[in-house]
């Protein structure tokens, strides 16, 4: 259906008549009977009543009308985003963050990247793996923050900024904490938080205790969120894992890094983002302040390293 046809049919709603309509129009009133007739023929019902006064819109042409009109908005919104992206003066970036992400590294970025683009709107979605791929990929996000392990796609590109390691953490007085060794035997008699949907995570979990000759761990909860899964550590005897990066946040939950006996497991991380000759300009803005955050932080670790070798 043209949108020709249904812009004709709205003048004639507003108008009440043909003759007005084809003159705001600047069409003959012929020329906009055609469409009518045109736009009934496809739908295949009458959309206007002729009276002596005029023209009304039949039951379906009130129909038609409002929806019409909803759709004229939306097309109007939709271009004035398309011509604010274009100049990189509005628009909306669509992130999606992992836990660590969403918590500790995100926050100055998105500051950052306001004072930069203030016209710009960020809608951040925080989630796990297995949600943030598929909304990737669906369209939904235009940028993931989050662990890379999962498999390559032809339709995203990947970088990997960080390297993030990950601990377990119980309360303070947890009958492991303080412990000068643990080993992954000890770690199965207490039960487990796990963050709900996070089949990656659980799956790296079970593999430490497959290569320990163990069993998985007892998941007792699913949390949604991290500072719910903290929240309920301090509560009983639970175990939980998480990135070192994210253990200052953890200790003002009370939490401590226990002293497991080897490592449970390291990952890449950095950004995913749909592969695109044209990427939009606030969506290339907020990843070059991304990967200038990293960018920023290796050169420190460097001058630190230098100043100690020196």
């Amino acid at each position: 259906m043209h949108s020709r046809l249904l812009r004709h049919f709205l003048a004639v709603v507003d108008h009440k008549g043909m003759s007005a309509a084809a003159a705001e129009l600047h069409i003959s009133q012929p020329a906009l009977t055609k469409s009518i007739h045109q736009l009934e023929e496809i739908l295949g019902v009458d959309l206007f009543e002729r009276l002596p006064t005029g023209v009304v819109p039949t039951r379906f042409g009130e129909i038609l009308a409002r929806r019409a009109r909803l759709m004229d908005l939306e097309y109007r919104h939709a271009v004035a985003e398309i011509q604010a992206i274009k100049g990189g003066t509005g628009g909306i970036v669509n992130v999606g963050a992992g836990p660590v992400w969403a918590i500790r590294i995100l926050p100055p970025i998105i500051a950052a990247f306001r004072r930069q683009q203030p016209k710009v709107k960020v809608r951040l979605r925080a989630g796990v793996i297995d949600t943030l791929v598929p909304a990737l990929l669906d369209g939904e996000l235009d940028v993931i923050c989050a662990s890379l392990d999962f498999p390559a796609h032809p339709e995203f590109i990947k970088e990997q900024l960080v390297e993030l390691q990950h601990v377990l953490i119980a309360r303070a007085e947890h009958p492991l904490s303080g412990r000068r060794e643990i080993s992954a035997k000890q770690l199965l008699e207490f039960p487990w938080i796990a963050l709900v949907n996070d089949y990656v995570g659980n799956s790296r979990v079970n593999s430490f205790f497959a290569a320990n000759g163990q069993h998985p761990p007892r998941v007792s909860v699913e949390a949604n969120s991290i500072a719910a899964a903290l929240n309920l550590l301090r509560e009983d005897d639970f175990i939980l894992n998480i990135p070192t990066i994210m253990l200052p946040f953890a200790e003002l939950f009370g939490a401590r890094k226990l002293a497991v006996r080897g490592t449970l497991w390291d990952s890449p991380a950095g950004i995913a983002y749909r592969a695109t000759n044209t990427p939009t300009p606030a969506v290339s803005a907020f990843c070059a302040l991304v990967r200038a955050q990293f960018a920023g932080a290796r050169q420190s670790q460097r001058r630190i390293a230098d100043n100690v070798s020196g």
